[in-house]
């Protein structure tokens, strides 16, 4: 594999602190256009050919019957999710309660602003967002509250923090800001009871290969084990640049937001490293030309085979 630098994480926290806190700035200026309803609607798509269970629609082809449900809320986590939008869009239309795990700063604070008010009922509002002195470059967009939030039937609980040190199960090196919508009788059993979906989008490239491979080993063991009922599942969905011409694992660093793209070959290694097993991929289509290819890949906890 090429070898590159190694992202710094000091560094990609600093680019994005200089990032609007919207969807046009963690979407890198795609935010307003076609691109978050393609990504959100894809990823949902996908999750629900892994875990049909967690479908709310019922339809011919699978009725909503009791024998097809699980009977216990489901979690998920969201890490590197920015302002929510993962969350948002799609977590929360398909499980009962998402974590939601961010580094920076201000998109940890958007995110809690909008959980508060989708949990006090506020209406679906249009505000522009700009960079700091850049009003010419403002952009205007539609926030819709978050679903299940104001009637507490689901719950986004916020954490600020760093994925090199972040462990699942044992949450105790990042800051706790808020838990909205539902609120179970005894918060403190939710810790160490594992997730239903590790949901990981366009955040993992900050992670050098050995962080990464540890991240990924603690989200195994992070994962709700309940004896097969279900499928506990860790997504990734990630930019992936090209292998190398003699077929090799290619990494591509970009020394703007200090990161790493890395192609096919590269992630497969990352998972065997990591003890993982890769039970789907799927390439994400629709979305505009000029960007790297996207995937979506699936590993499942290893006890099920």
């Amino acid at each position: 594999m090429t070898s590159n630098p190694e992202p710094v994480v000091e560094d990609g926290i600093e680019y994005w602190n200089n990032q609007p806190a919207s969807y046009d700035g963690v979407l890198g200026g795609f935010g307003t256009g076609s691109l978050p309803r393609i990504d959100a609607l894809g990823s949902r798509l996908f999750l629900l050919s892994l875990f049909p269970e967690l479908c709310t629609v019922s339809s011919a082809l699978r009725p909503l019957e009791p024998a097809n449900q699980l009977n216990r809320r489901t979690r998920a986590l969201d890490v590197g999710a920015g302002v929510g939008r993962v969350t948002a869009d799609v977590l929360l239309h398909l499980v009962s309660d998402v974590v939601l795990l961010e580094p920076v700063d201000a998109f940890v604070q958007d995110a809690l602003s909008r959980a508060r008010s989708s949990a006090s009922g506020g209406p679906s509002v249009s505000v522009t967002n700009s960079s700091e002195g850049d009003a010419d470059n403002s952009v205007q967009e539609h926030r819709k509250p978050w679903p299940g939030i104001a009637d507490q039937s689901k719950s986004v609980t916020i954490l600020q923090g760093k994925l090199q040190e972040f462990d699942p199960l044992n949450p105790h090196r990042v800051r706790f800001w808020d838990r909205v919508g539902y609120q179970p009788a005894k918060p403190l059993d939710e810790i160490g009871g594992g997730y239903d979906v590790i949901w990981c989008q366009w955040c993992l490239g900050h992670l050098s290969d050995s962080d990464l491979v540890a991240f990924l080993r603690r989200s195994h063991e992070a994962l709700h084990k309940d004896g097969g009922k279900g499928r506990s599942l860790i997504v990734v969905k990630e930019n992936l640049c090209s292998d190398n011409p003699d077929g090799s694992a290619r990494t591509v660093f970009d020394e703007q937001d200090s990161s790493l793209t890395r192609s096919d070959k590269a992630w497969k290694s990352i998972f065997n490293r990591a003890g993982l097993r890769l039970i789907k991929e799927q390439v994400q289509h629709g979305f505009p030309e000029g960007l790297y290819g996207v995937k979506m890949l699936v590993k499942l906890h290893l006890f099920l085979f």
